[in-house]
């Protein structure tokens, strides 16, 4: 009689061994591999093929004039501005965030909108009461929506529900985590279980045309729980990030099969649930009526959509033969060393003997590298006390050889810029020739920018 064949998963990465060990050989996580029962093995298993005994599916020509899915505005702008639009019917979106960073907010507001607009929404909770999320959606002002909840966590009771019946335009599991399918020996939570679950779910989108909406846990260095496979299968991976102990939130799209990955939604947490940010710069600027040393504002760029933040830099002299400190929040490390060796080996300037600190006002995190010549402003000012002036940004790539290179969405940046009140902007000498009706200041080397700094020329 064939025996069922074992197999070893592991929970962090899905890998599959054929024996337990302490340690996975791929993501080399241990004691993270549990044992799972595989398909029982069978001579005519082993050399069966599948190229017969199967169904004819229909297949359909790329240029074929078909209506396409339509989007469903959640109504919410700042998350239709994420989404490319809005939910696609049939898709499967995930999103991912810390706990109680809002997720479950910003899903039940956009639920609970699309339910007034004349939508079916369908909202199932894994790890809440039902009389739970009616609660707090009292207390957000959503009471009146007529969403249909659940407290459930089998998924085949979940979908033999949705079957019988009108299918629901969008299905919010809250969270995918949460979910049991009886066909897969486990615990809800574990690689073949979300794995499992989610495929139904997604399976269900794809036939019924209904937009599924899973809330992914994340673990302690902020990846989505789960197997990686999860973020393959969905259609759009969002990732909600922000410090809770900072209002703002940010909503960013990792994935979109239906959109590009370059837009962010921004919200801010009010006590009546998460409000849509127009003017994210307002967020991230702080009072700027006096001239203050060390202080640079830098127009970031998130997507179409700039975003003005203050760059704050501090330098403290030691004594001689001290160890000086680097510290940096919001902003790569790596790339302050950078900075801070091209000021010293083509500038002159010598920071070997202060501390060094950098600061993103706001909890603001930039990523984009057209911030290195407002950091080298912060710097040159924190270290000659001498103020940038109010009225102007900075922005700029700087290059090991001490070169000032143009950046992405220049005049993107400076119509942001100028809008906000700004008079001047030190950028790379290409872009001097720009039309924004502000002041540019180019330069082509970092020396020149320091002797502009320094007041030197």
């Amino acid at each position: 009689m064939a025996k069922p064949q074992k197999r070893y998963v592991c929970q962090a990465c899905g890998s599959v061994a054929s024996r337990w060990q302490g340690q996975c050989t791929d993501c080399a996580e241990w004691n993270t591999l549990v044992e799972e029962a595989g398909g029982v093995v069978t001579p005519f298993a082993a050399k069966h093929h599948l190229q017969t005994g199967g169904r004819s599916i229909q297949l359909t020509a790329l240029d074929a004039e078909v209506s396409l899915p339509e989007r469903m505005p959640t109504g919410i702008a700042e998350f239709d501005r994420a989404l490319g639009g809005g939910f696609v019917e049939g898709s499967a979106t995930l999103i991912g965030g810390d706990p109680g960073i809002g997720k479950s907010t910003l899903l039940l507001q956009a639920a609970a909108r699309m339910a007034l607009a004349g939508l079916s929404v369908a909202y199932v909770s894994g790890e809440e009461a039902a009389d739970q999320v009616r609660l707090r959606a009292r207390r957000l002002g959503l009471g009146n929506a007529p969403v249909q909840l659940a407290a459930a966590s089998s998924t085949r009771d979940i979908l033999t529900t949705l079957s019988t019946g009108t299918p629901p335009a969008l299905l919010v599991i809250d969270s995918i985590q949460t979910m049991h399918s009886d066909l897969i020996e486990g615990a809800p939570g574990t690689v073949s279980q979300v794995r499992a679950s989610a495929q139904e779910l997604i399976r269900f989108a794809k036939e019924r045309g209904t937009a599924v909406v899973l809330v992914g846990h994340v673990t302690k260095d902020g990846s989505i729980a789960g197997p990686r496979v999860l973020e393959h299968m969905v259609d759009t991976v969002l990732s909600f990030e922000g410090e809770r102990s900072h209002q703002y939130r940010i909503l960013r799209a990792i994935k979109n099969r239906f959109g590009g990955t370059d837009e962010i939604g921004v919200f801010s947490m009010q006590t009546e649930g998460l409000a849509e940010v127009g003017n994210p710069s307002s967020l991230f600027l702080t009072h700027r009526d006096d001239a203050m040393t060390g202080a640079t504002v830098f127009p970031a760029l998130e997507g179409t959509r700039p975003v003005l933040v203050e760059i704050q830099a501090l330098t403290v002299r030691l004594a001689s033969g001290a160890t000086p400190r680097r510290a940096v929040v919001g902003w790569d490390s790596g790339r302050l060393a950078m900075i801070l060796a091209v000021l010293e080996a083509r500038c002159g300037l010598s920071f070997s003997t202060a501390e060094v600190y950098l600061n993103i006002a706001g909890g603001y995190r930039v990523q984009d590298p057209a911030a290195d010549l407002a950091v080298a402003a912060a710097l040159i000012s924190a270290m000659a006390e001498r103020p940038v002036p109010v009225d102007a940004v900075v922005f700029g790539e700087v290059a090991l050889s001490g070169e000032i290179r143009p950046v992405a969405h220049g005049p993107l940046r400076l119509k942001e810029a100028s809008k906000l009140g700004f008079d001047r902007a030190l950028v790379p000498a290409s872009m001097t020739g720009e039309k924004s009706g502000m002041k540019l200041s180019g330069f082509k080397t970092l020396a020149a920018f320091v002797d502009h700094m320094l007041g030197r020329g």
